[in-house]
């Protein structure tokens, strides 16, 4: 099917990641699949010279235990030794951030006060693991040289629909007016400010504990369109908003506040610590907006997750952007060319420091196009993007990707663009 003519839905789980685009660049041979590719040649020192602070991240899921850990119900040793293997394997691939998923659905991975230890640690959700993940990762990963930035999901709590299946104390369950269903999932309601202050809340007391690097949001927002279904906040707009033009203006304008608020808090409590979100990657379409992309897509993040990304970037309201680019070059209804092109062009003079979201997790993948089975096809999109100085670097989703590599596009990336280690971007 064209995916111009793919229904929203379609197009959302076809381009998102698991929690979801120029004539080909002449790039060098490729290493054994698998494989991190040559090492760099021995430097005068003895050790290997560091190249100025470029993004070279990756994203380590724990949504349904897609990354780490690799299963429910480990013991602590075991956990711990998944989480220091994906690090090590960052490093020994010359990346220099490890982006974290601490709060994958209002839940924890370390010991919150607000909300319960997350299942997909024990299987229970608020059974205590005996350690601290999120303590350790940060350590860990500073004792290599790599960034922890922790990820937060703020809205979404659950994915079905049953409130007694949380746990007693669940704060949903306690405030079952904060919740939604919608698609088969359980929400917190956008439109509700104590909602929004208790998000805020349950993410600082983690940025209070613990040095991490960067407060990471991903694509979540307002929950992705679905045919036929209402998402019900009618109560909450009926009091809440009438001072505005319409609802989507409404809408907009509550996850406005939670990216300025939560980018306000970080800065009071840990300041130095940054605040960055990853996108969708199309905000709109041209045949919608003028200023939009010159894309086909089913989804626009500004009509359908009310989230309007370009106003974030534009105003610097958050010190990174990381649009999910997760299209080939050439795509039909996404170009990855030249939807790269159009957040250069919003990034540049902002201050707002521009990453793209890579889908390492398409290469190879079954049922993918045939530019995704070409392990050039990622290193292609690197040698692009080094023609825009707006983009500081890049982010692979995901570790468990990044481990099995399974037609070597991974170790292509790391022989053709990343001869030896990178100071973490600053």
């Amino acid at each position: 099917m064209p995916m111009g003519r793919m229904t929203r839905r379609t197009f959302a789980l076809g381009a998102l990641s698991a929690l979801a685009t120029v004539p080909a660049v002449p790039t060098r041979s490729a290493p054994v699949p698998g494989r991190a590719g040559p090492a760099p040649a021995p430097h005068p020192t003895g050790r290997a010279p560091r190249a100025a602070g470029r993004m070279r991240g990756v994203w380590i899921a724990t949504v349904a235990n897609r990354d780490w850990p690799s299963r429910t119900g480990l013991p602590a040793s075991a956990q711990r030794e998944e989480l220091i293997t994906h690090l090590d394997r960052a490093v020994r691939d010359r990346l220099n951030t490890v982006i974290l998923q601490v709060r994958p659905t209002a839940d924890a991975l370390w010991p919150s006060p607000y909300e319960p230890w997350s299942e997909y640690l024990t299987g229970t959700q608020g059974g205590d693991p005996g350690w601290d993940p999120l303590g350790t990762a940060v350590k860990e990963a500073h004792a290599r040289g790599l960034e922890l930035h922790a990820w937060f999901n703020p809205y979404r709590i659950a994915q079905h629909t049953d409130l007694g299946r949380l746990t007693a104390s669940h704060p949903a369950r306690r405030h079952p007016d904060w919740v939604v269903p919608y698609d088969g999932r359980l929400h917190y309601n956008p439109g509700l400010p104590e909602v929004r202050a208790f998000v805020r809340q349950a993410i600082l007391d983690a940025v209070a504990r613990y040095p991490v690097d960067a407060v990471h949001f991903d694509d979540y927002f307002y929950p992705y369109p679905v045919d036929g279904e209402t998402f019900d906040d009618d109560a909450a707009y009926d009091r809440h908003g009438g001072a505005f033009s319409s609802r989507a203006a409404w809408r907009r304008n509550n996850i406005d506040a939670l990216v300025r608020e939560t980018a306000a808090g970080v800065k009071r409590v840990r300041p130095g610590t940054r605040f960055g979100i990853s996108p969708f990657g199309v905000w709109r379409n041209a045949s919608t907006d003028p200023r939009g992309s010159d894309t086909e897509a089913g989804v626009e993040t500004y009509d359908d997750l009310y989230a309007d990304t370009r106003t974030w970037v534009r105003n610097h309201w958050i010190d990174y952007v990381v649009p999910q680019l997760y299209w080939h070059i050439g795509d039909p209804a996404a170009d990855y060319a030249r939807l790269l092109e159009w957040w250069a062009a919003a990034a540049e003079g902002t201050g707002t420091r521009l990453y793209i979201g890579e889908a390492l997790y398409r290469a190879g993948a079954d049922g993918e196009s045939s530019a995704w089975r070409d392990p050039v096809e990622l290193s292609r999109h690197l040698t692009l993007a080094a023609r825009y100085p707006q983009v500081h670097g890049h982010v692979f989703f995901a570790a468990a990707d990044v481990a099995a590599d399974p037609i070597g596009a991974m170790a292509r990336v790391v022989a053709d663009h990343y001869p030896g280690p990178a100071e973490p971007p600053r």
